[in-house]
């Protein structure tokens, strides 16, 4: 296994790396740091933060997230215009929290 190397934070003074990646740094990893990587490089997620359980990346949505059962862990939601023509999506996510954010969510083939 490699060493896994650490996104540039958000905020360049910040002592914190380990922060959630948003889609301003995955913007400066692809225009910089990936820059020369080959563009059939194949996309591998990790199951979990230590690196168990990997599989390709395979598609994304457009969502709504917020921490539900710690600060690291949690649920995604419709968005607000999908819950507007989707009766059954407002029954079934009728609790939404109020600290669900905008989010690009990427879903591994396996």
């Amino acid at each position: 296994m490699t060493d896994q190397q650490q996104a540039p934070s958000p905020d360049p003074d910040s002592e914190a790396p380990d922060r959630p990646l948003t889609l301003a740094v995955l913007r400066h990893l692809v225009r910089k740091d990936w820059k020369d990587v080959p563009g059939d490089t194949l996309v591998v997620l990790s199951g979990d933060c230590e690196g168990n359980r990997f599989s390709p990346f395979a598609s994304y949505s457009r969502a709504r997230y917020a921490p539900t059962h710690s600060d690291l862990v949690g649920d995604v939601f419709p968005l607000p215009d999908e819950l507007a023509e989707n009766q059954e999506l407002r029954e079934l996510f009728a609790d939404i929290p109020g600290t669900a954010a905008p989010a690009l969510v990427l879903y591994p083939l396996g």
